[in-house]
């Protein structure tokens, strides 16, 4: 089985959806000769053409708002804005216009688009090119939200998503590129080829949206997490000693309750992991879900391990993000209340 960065991974699964469906199109800003700015789309305008792989005007706006009508009128655009910081032109045309067609034309239209973007920090991007922004599209009714943490789930994933009739926000961490990282920035990366998550099946595979899986079985206390956050939650886990279960949720929109409940219900314990803002962040939505479905087998408070409501900052990154020692101290917190 080959072995991929998530880079090639995301490439891969673009090479195999064009190849099996003309009707699929990859287009953006610098996708197409320059192959994007992290090299995602490197070979697919070679390999498929100027007319299936192309480079857009620097305006997301513009560039949503041409997938839109290209996935009414019947292709399958897979777009990639060039960081999930710029995306904020576009979000009328995400919100007024992709994630209502379904519901405003009766079904007589569907907006199969997939909208990719690079998000997260760990890389000194300052303030425009951190923002993980995943909260502002899952309160959109009509929209599905993925966010992969492995080369293995983010080719079954995007596969899965350009093939999904409906529009799906794909955000990738782009810290999590080339290897796992578990917030230690002080210790040399590990690739992903010498990671067993780095083993990415060749041609046609997909990971169903909205099932999430375990990384790290546990007894304790249950950690939810998605993105750079699982490899995190993971390295605090061992670092403190606990007996944590990792839950890595892929998908935002669809979520996988059952997975989250059973696993809370288990342990008695939860504490929610992830690199966005504090206030209105997507572990509010999971607190409200754990504490409605599992109140009566909760042992102690729900806690958040976020990153602080603030712009992300240049100078002090490691500050702002959540590492293992954060997120080890509100293990420790949550098994002693």
């Amino acid at each position: 089985m080959p072995r991929m960065t998530m880079i090639e991974a995301i490439r891969s699964a673009m090479d195999v959806a064009m190849g099996r469906d003309d009707d699929v199109v990859v287009f953006g800003e610098d996708v197409g000769y320059f192959g994007g700015v992290f090299r995602c789309t490197q070979g697919l305008q070679q390999k498929y053409g100027r007319s299936r792989c192309f480079d857009a005007p620097i305006s997301e706006l513009g560039i949503v708002g041409a997938a839109i009508g290209m996935a009414a009128y019947g292709l399958k655009p897979c777009v990639e804005v060039q960081f999930a910081d710029y995306v904020y032109p576009a979000y009328d045309q995400i919100v007024s216009e992709a994630a209502r067609l379904r519901y405003r034309s009766n079904g007589e239209f569907t907006c199969p688009i997939v909208i990719r973007m690079p998000t997260g920090g760990g890389i000194f991007g300052g303030q425009t090119h951190s923002q993980s922004p995943e909260a502002l599209f899952t309160h959109v009714s009509g929209l599905k939200v993925v966010v992969p943490s492995n080369p293995r789930d983010a080719k079954g994933l995007l596969i899965a998503a350009i093939e999904d009739p409906d529009p799906v926000i794909f955000l990738e961490p782009k810290r999590l590129y080339n290897g796992p990282f578990d917030g230690h920035h002080e210790r040399p990366v590990t690739a992903w080829s010498k990671h067993e998550l780095g083993e990415v099946l060749e041609g046609h595979y997909t990971v169903p949206l909205g099932r999430a899986e375990i990384r790290r079985p546990g007894a304790a206390l249950t950690v939810l997490a998605y993105g750079t956050m699982v490899y995190v939650a993971q390295a605090a886990a061992e670092e403190t000693g606990i007996d944590a279960e990792v839950i890595d949720l892929r998908s935002l929109l669809p979520l996988d309750l059952d997975a989250i409940t059973a696993s809370v219900n288990k342990t008695g314990r939860c504490v929610i992991v992830h690199e966005a803002t504090l206030t209105s962040g997507f572990g509010a939505e999971l607190a409200a879900l754990v504490q409605e479905h599992c109140f009566y087998r909760l042992e102690a408070p729900i806690a958040r391990v976020t990153g602080w409501d603030t712009p992300y900052p240049h100078a002090q990154e490691w500050d702002y993000f959540p590492g293992p020692k954060r997120v080890g101290e509100a293990l420790i917190e949550t098994m002693g209340a």
